[in-house]
C-alpha cells in the first residue's frame, strides 16, 4: 500500500508540474506581444554591437541558453552576470550593444541595481519578466511577459520550474524571429556550426567529394574499367566521352554483365564499357547540401553520385565521405 501511495503521489507531483507549464503557454499562446517584438527585433538589427544577455540563479541560466542560441543564429550575443558586471565586467558592453534581462520577479537584487548605470549609458534594456510593473520592467523599453496561472508546478512553490520553461520559450521565440527578419540560411548555420552531426550535415557536396575520381571512355574494354576502378578505390568508374557524362559503372553492372554474357555464350572480356554502364546515372550539384546528398542516396538506394558544376561533371561523393563527415 506505501509502494502505490509513492506512486500515486509521484504522478500527481509530475502531471502538476506538467499542467502548469501547458497552462502557462497556453497563455502565452494568446497573449504575446507581437508589436513588441518586431519592434525589438528591428532595433537589434539597426545597431552594429551585440545582444548582452542578464539574469541571476536560474533565470542566469535560461540566459546563457539563449546567449547561445542567439550567436549560433547570427545574432552575435553573450552572457554577462550581473554581479560580476557590479565588480567592473560592466565595461564590456559597448554604446552599439543592447541588453536582455531576464528576472521572474522583475526585482533580483543584482540585476535592478545595474539598471541606473545601464539608463546612463543609454543601453536599451529589454525586460523578460512575469511582472511588467517591476523595477525591471519599467526600466525596459520592451518588456517580454509571461503569467502562470498554475504557479511554479513546484511541490513547494519555491523552485522555479514553469517560469525558466517560459523564459526558454520566450528566448527561442526571440531568436527565431530575428533569423527570420535577418534571412538567416542553412549555409550559415552550417558556418557557425563547424564541428558535429549538425554542421556536417549542412557542409556543401563539393567540400567533401572527391574532384580526381576514375574515367574510362565508351569503348574502353572490361580489362580497362576494371583497372580504373581498382585504381580509383571507390568501386566506380564514370563513362565520358570529353565533358559528357554517358553513364557509370559498378561492381553490381558487371556482376550484371558477367551473368548476360555466360547466358548468351559471349566471351565477356569482349564487352565494352558502354555495354556494361548504367546510363543517366544519378548526379547532385556541387552547391547541393551533404544532406541532400545522403537523401538521394537512401531514397536510389546507391552508395555515390557524380557531382556536378553548371550540368559538367566535377567529382564524385561516395557514401563512405558522408559517413566520415558524420552526416549519416
Amino acid at each position: 500500500m506505501k509502494d502505490e501511495n509513492e506512486a500515486a503521489g509521484a504522478i500527481k507531483v509530475g502531471n502538476a508540474v506538467l499542467d502548469a507549464a501547458r497552462e502557462a503557454l497556453k497563455e502565452l499562446r494568446e497573449t504575446w506581444d507581437s508589436q513588441a517584438v518586431d519592434a525589438w527585433t528591428r532595433m537589434v538589427m539597426g545597431r552594429t554591437g551585440r545582444v548582452v544577455l542578464t539574469g541571476m540563479g536560474k533565470s542566469g541560466l535560461i540566459a546563457q541558453k539563449i546567449a547561445a542560441t542567439l550567436a549560433s543564429t547570427g545574432c552575435p550575443s553573450f552572457f554577462l552576470h550581473p554581479a560580476e558586471a557590479l565588480h567592473g565586467d560592466l565595461g564590456m558592453v559597448t554604446a552599439e550593444d543592447s541588453i536582455l534581462a531576464l528576472s521572474n520577479s522583475g526585482e533580483s537584487e543584482e540585476v535592478v541595481r545595474l539598471l541606473p548605470s545601464l539608463l546612463r549609458m543609454g543601453i536599451p534594456i529589454a525586460a523578460l519578466t512575469s511582472r511588467p510593473d517591476s523595477s525591471l520592467g519599467q526600466a525596459a523599453e520592451w518588456t517580454f511577459s509571461y503569467q502562470l496561472p498554475q504557479g511554479e508546478g513546484c511541490p513547494l512553490e519555491l523552485a522555479p520550474m514553469a517560469s525558466t520553461t517560459l523564459q526558454l520559450v520566450w528566448g527561442d521565440l526571440l531568436a527565431s524571429t530575428l533569423m527570420a527578419r535577418r534571412g538567416f540560411t542553412r549555409d550559415l548555420f552550417a558556418l557557425n556550426h563547424p564541428a558535429g552531426s549538425l554542421g556536417a550535415k549542412l557542409v556543401k557536396v563539393g567540400f567533401l567529394m572527391h574532384d580526381k575520381w576514375p574515367v574510362v571512355g565508351s569503348g574502353a574494354s572490361l580489362t580497362a574499367v576494371l583497372n580504373a576502378m581498382t585504381e580509383g578505390r571507390l568501386g566506380m568508374t564514370s563513362v565520358m566521352e570529353g565533358s559528357a557524362l554517358l553513364g557509370v559503372i559498378t561492381d553490381g553492372d558487371i556482376r550484371r554483365a558477367l551473368e548476360r554474357s555466360e547466358q548468351d555464350g559471349r566471351n565477356p572480356l569482349e564487352l565494352s564499357a558502354k555495354q556494361v554502364m548504367t546510363r543517366s546515372p544519378s548526379t547532385i550539384d556541387e552547391q547541393a547540401l551533404a544532406l541532400e546528398a545522403a537523401g538521394a542516396m537512401e531514397t536510389r538506394k546507391i552508395t555515390f553520385l557524380m557531382v556536378t558544376r553548371e550540368g559538367v561533371p566535377c567529382g564524385v561523393v561516395h557514401i563512405h565521405d558522408l559517413l566520415a563527415a558524420k552526416v549519416l
